[in-house]
């Protein structure tokens, strides 16, 4: 007979959260694996550094598997940059007493979970020697330099790569998206689970996109900055053999070339084609996914690209609208040419526009057989699947990853 207590893990957010952004909605998934499988989750949300237009939400009514979730914000946005700073430097001690006011004792916590961008010597303190539980990090990513404006010396960079060599020295256990990251990990002995970004198979909306004979619809939804091959997309759709409209969810019209790396000459040949949607609502991409015939990404390989995984593929796929991408990370494990999506060769505009080309050749039934594929293969991200394994890693990440003489590291994965 088991002796373990339920589990109540401790997550720290500083995002808008429920589903703000994708740190925010990863995080939410995997709080709501772990309601799923019957433990509890206090999320302490620093929302101070949040812009003041848009701050945390609220978890709806009636979402599934959220009557375990208790969020706990520690304030609201901070116009002034030393007040951020100051109250960031102080965040290990406001957690601690946030959670002592929401009736939180030590004790009571049996696992915390910290974003990377957030790991600190302090926080790490705080959560592991007052509280007294292990604590993981979940690491989505690896920045490159050419990504940061200042290079490697850029401030942002430099805090990313001591956060990830903070991990590797005090984590009890590592949650990461990536094999490429898995493996990373699995090097220096640290225990760590694989769990790609995980959706809500529910709560997506049928597909109900218009007939082809009038045209192609593709989505690109997310913030391109410098991660998406956002003016290869545009070139493609410009260059395309007949009727494509391109929306972009997430960026306006106004900031499109400040904040991707679209050129203003690629977007003044596309003309028409495409339409920028501006920030909206998790609930708005739904509705744009059901609309659309492909989503679209095309991401450079190697580097960044491969240790993450983009979030935009579960949410598609569950959403029965085919990818239109090439492979990076992990999606050659899922993405089937022809299968689930429409595969591009390579990141060069005539085989991104290529791929363009065959999607606009597709009859009606045969854009239905790759949307119903597409949904069965987005079930292994619904949450509902994750939540044992996510449960037991977090409250015993066990001992560090076993390292093969020769061949990938042995890892916990659960598919």
């Amino acid at each position: 007979m088991s002796t373990r207590r339920p589990t109540h893990l401790l997550a720290i957010s500083a995002s808008r959260f429920p589903q703000g952004e994708a740190t925010a909605n990863r995080l939410f998934h995997l709080a709501r694996s772990v309601c799923h499988a019957g433990g509890r989750v206090t999320v302490a949300n620093d929302a101070t550094a949040l812009p003041t237009d848009g701050a945390a939400g609220t978890v709806a009514a009636g979402t599934p598997d959220t009557a375990g979730l208790t969020v706990v914000t520690l304030g609201g946005p901070v116009p002034s940059r030393i007040g951020r700073l100051l109250l960031r430097s102080a965040r290990p001690v406001r957690v601690l007493v946030a959670l002592r006011r929401a009736g939180v004792r030590p004790g009571d916590v049996t696992a915390a979970l910290v974003p990377l961008a957030l790991l600190t010597v302090g926080l790490w303190a705080a959560l592991r020697i007052a509280l007294r539980c292990p604590v993981t990090v979940d690491v989505t990513e690896r920045h490159d330099p050419h990504q940061f404006r200042h290079g490697r010396w850029d401030p942002r960079f430099l805090r990313h790569r001591w956060a990830a060599a903070l991990t590797g020295r005090l984590a009890d256990g590592v949650v990461v998206p990536s094999r490429a990251l898995e493996q990373r990990f699995a090097a220096r002995r640290v225990p760590v689970l694989r769990v790609p970004p995980l959706v809500d198979c529910a709560a997506f909306p049928p597909p109900r996109p218009p007939s082809l004979a009038t045209g192609l619809r593709l989505l690109y939804a997310g913030t391109p900055g410098a991660k998406d091959l956002l003016d290869t997309v545009v070139a493609a759709v410009a260059a395309g053999p007949g009727p494509v409209r391109l929306v972009v969810a997430g960026l306006d019209a106004s900031d499109a070339t400040g904040g991707s790396d679209l050129r203003a000459g690629t977007l003044a040949a596309a003309g028409d084609r495409v339409e920028f949607a501006g920030r909206v609502p998790h609930r708005r991409v739904l509705e744009l996914l059901a609309a659309s015939h492909c989503s679209v990404l095309v991401r450079p390989p190697g580097g960044y690209a491969d240790a993450g995984y983009p979030s935009k593929v579960p949410e598609a796929l569950a959403a029965g609208c085919p990818m239109l991408a090439n492979l990076t990370s992990d999606l050659a494990d899922t993405l089937r040419d022809g299968g689930n999506s429409v595969v591009v060769a390579s990141t060069r505009t005539e085989d991104v526009a290529a791929a363009v080309g065959r999607a606009l050749a597709l009859t009606d039934a045969q854009w239905r057989d790759l949307s119903a594929a597409a949904v069965a293969a987005g079930d292994r991200f619904d949450y509902r699947r994750w939540g044992e394994p996510v449960t037991a890693f977090l409250t015993d990440p066990g001992p560090p990853a076993a390292l093969p003489a020769s061949g990938p590291a042995t890892t916990r994965e659960h598919a």
